[in-house]
């Protein structure tokens, strides 16, 4: 199961698990985006790809969808948490609801998800979730603060479930990307922002799925994002949250989110 499946990262991981033969459960709100993909992934590799449209940001959504993937006969073995999204501007001047939505989806949906799937897993003795985090993670971001904040719920929560449930046979993992080549800066509205060279999603999803094989309990894609992981551990919290302030500060009119 993957969720966000129709663009990004999302989209690389479902190209990936189809070209490995996996049988899909794609999940986005975009109903003719997911009914297309399933299509396509069906007749390129053979798998069997299903679409379940759903907003993961309503209460009780995410379980639903495992519970219609269970009347379809459909249990995942992998867990796939990529749907998400970030706002960007002053926290005052972002709309509250959009915000909560944010923290919704980027951290209701995990647990619910997850929660959901696991005793299927445990049941088999055997399974994995992955979690996509991101860099954010690793500090605090001004001018992205519900963002940050909920990727570093993601890595936090992960990072717990993987010693919980590694000697009973399901993996955890969570995947700490840096900017990535998709829109999410652009429609976010900051696509100015100074984040360095972005990354391909294709290489996001090979280098989390070689982590998941080693057991990782988390994983940051890229040599420069792991140094600049390492930075808050060696300068001051104060020096750095004024770097990420500067790099992040809108020079676009608040408000935007995607």
């Amino acid at each position: 199961m993957v969720t966000g499946a129709s663009s990004g990262i999302g989209l690389a991981y479902a190209h990936a698990l189809a070209a490995h033969g996996a049988d899909l459960i794609l999940v986005a709100r975009s109903e003719d985006k997911l009914n297309n993909l399933a299509r396509e992934l069906a007749q390129r590799h053979g798998i069997r790809a299903v679409a379940l449209a759903a907003d993961l940001t309503e209460a009780g959504a995410a379980g639903g969808v495992l519970a219609r993937a269970g009347a379809l006969g459909l249990t995942p073995d992998i867990l796939i948490n990529n749907a998400g999204f970030a706002t960007h501007g002053h926290f005052e001047k972002l709309p509250l609801e959009r915000q909560l939505d944010e923290i919704a989806l980027n951290c209701r949906a995990v647990v619910e998800l997850s929660h959901a799937a696991l005793p299927a897993m445990l049941s088999k003795g055997e399974g994995a979730i992955i979690n996509v985090a991101s860099t954010a993670a690793l500090q605090p971001l001004p001018y992205m603060a519900i963002y940050g904040a909920t990727k570093a719920f993601v890595l936090s929560f992960s990072e717990a479930l993987w010693q919980e449930y590694r000697v009973r046979g399901v993996r955890v993992l969570a995947v700490c990307p840096g900017a990535t080549d998709t829109a999410f800066f652009d429609v976010v509205g900051a696509a100015e922002a100074g984040v360095g060279t972005r990354m391909a999603a294709e290489t996001v999803v090979e280098v989390s799925l070689r982590a998941l094989d080693r057991g990782r309990s988390h994983v940051v894609p890229g040599g420069a994002n792991r140094m600049l992981g390492w930075l808050p551990r060696l300068l001051p919290r104060q020096t750095i949250l004024q770097i990420v302030a500067n790099m992040l500060r809108p020079r676009q009119p608040a408000g935007k989110s995607v």
